[in-house]
Order: structure tokens, then C-alpha cells, then sequence
């Protein structure tokens, strides 16, 4: 665990390999959602839930990728949504998924790597908190395309900082130059943490999937 003097975001953003951020995230499993919601005030979430369901019905089938404890699920399941697929790469953190009883299907994978969904499975694709540092690369995105129908949806947060700083920027706009993508609606920036770190920024990004 981390020491004195890094919070435990830090601590996670610090990772140097999957392998120790899938570890990191098993030994915080149990405490993440206090920690997030008491001490930092995440919001990042309902924001980004609140943003899909403008774009598609309860009834749609959706994957939360890198969905964590489920906070994304629970925020889902609040508009009515049942056919939810969580995807994470810890199995501590889907261990704390499965017990809120919002999703009907539960996967260990990472994103980054090839994923084992069927090309065009998924009505929509939601990913909050994972385009950020020591997390999910851009080419991350060429999966989630691939496993989007298309005219489907894919939201994801991203912190401003790594939008323009880690190559987001450069990946978002090429895909959407190939017609992999075309943009729907970008939000304003927020505070997605605005107890534990208010200068922390992120944005919520709307695509929708192309028939390419």
C-alpha cells in the first residue's frame, strides 16, 4: 500500500507494468469505493452515465470497460439498464462488481490488449477513470471500435492533461479521419475528484461508431 505521503490515487498512477497496477488494484479493491466517494468525491461516474443514456435505450446492451467496483453499473442501473457487461483487469475490483448485482456478466481482461468479445457485440461501450496516466493506452480505442455495433456509442472520461499530452489527442482525431468514429458531443471540463484532488481535470467524450 502506499506510503504517508502518496494518496492512493498516486499510488495506482504510479504503476510501471499492467501486472503491477492488476496487483495494486486487487490489494485496494475493498476499500475503493470509500476511498473514492468519502475521501476524493468521485463524481466521474453518474457524469458519464448521465451522458449515454441521452444516446441510447435501457434495453441496449452495454460494456463498462474497465468497470472497477462498478460505480459506472450502479449509475446505469439507476436509469433502468440491465444488459451490462463489466470488464476489468483485477479480479479483487470484479469481486466487488459482482456484489452490487447490477451486471449480468462479469469478464477479466485489459484493455490495450486484444479483447475476447466478438466484433460488433455491444450496443454501447463506457469507460471512466481508465484513460488516464499508467492506464489504457489510445490504441486501447481500436479495440473498442472493433466491439462496438456499428452506430453505437463509446463515452469514456479522460483527464485533460493526458488528452493532450500522452497521444489521445493524436489517436482520437486520426480514427475519426478514417471514419472509424465521428464525434457527438465532448463535455466541458470537470472536477472529477474535487475533495482529494480539485486540480485534477477530465472531460467526457461522445463517439459514435462508423460502418466502416
Amino acid at each position: 500500500m502506499p506510503d504517508q505521503h502518496q494518496n492512493r490515487v498516486q499510488w495506482v498512477y504510479s504503476s510501471k507494468s499492467n501486472s503491477e497496477l492488476t496487483k495494486r488494484y486487487d490489494e485496494w479493491s475493498k476499500d475503493y469505493d470509500k476511498d473514492l466517494t468519502e475521501d476524493f468525491g468521485w463524481t466521474a461516474p453518474k457524469t458519464a452515465a448521465d451522458f449515454l443514456v441521452k444516446h441510447i435505450r435501457p434495453d441496449s446492451i452495454v460494456l463498462d470497460a474497465g468497470a472497477g467496483t462498478g460505480l459506472v453499473g450502479m449509475a446505469l442501473a439507476a436509469y433502468g439498464f440491465q444488459n451490462i457487461t463489466g470488464m476489468d483487469m483485477s479480479k479483487g475490483m470484479l469481486e466487488q462488481a459482482g456484489r452490487k448485482g447490477v451486471y449480468a456478466q462479469l469478464d477479466q481482461m485489459t484493455l490495450g490488449e486484444p479483447l475476447e468479445y466478438d466484433s460488433d457485440t455491444f450496443d454501447a461501450v463506457i469507460s471512466v477513470g481508465v484513460m488516464t496516466l499508467g492506464h489504457a493506452a489510445p490504441e486501447s480505442f481500436d479495440e473498442l471500435v472493433r466491439i462496438t455495433k456499428p452506430n453505437g456509442f463509446i463515452v469514456f472520461t479522460i483527464r485533460t492533461d493526458v488528452y493532450l499530452n500522452n497521444g489521445f489527442k493524436e489517436k482520437q482525431e486520426e480514427m475519426a479521419m478514417k471514419k472509424f468514429w465521428r464525434i457527438i458531443e465532448v463535455s466541458e471540463e470537470f472536477q472529477p475528484l474535487p475533495v482529494g484532488e480539485p486540480d485534477v481535470k477530465h472531460q467526457v467524450w461522445v463517439y459514435q461508431v462508423l460502418d466502416y
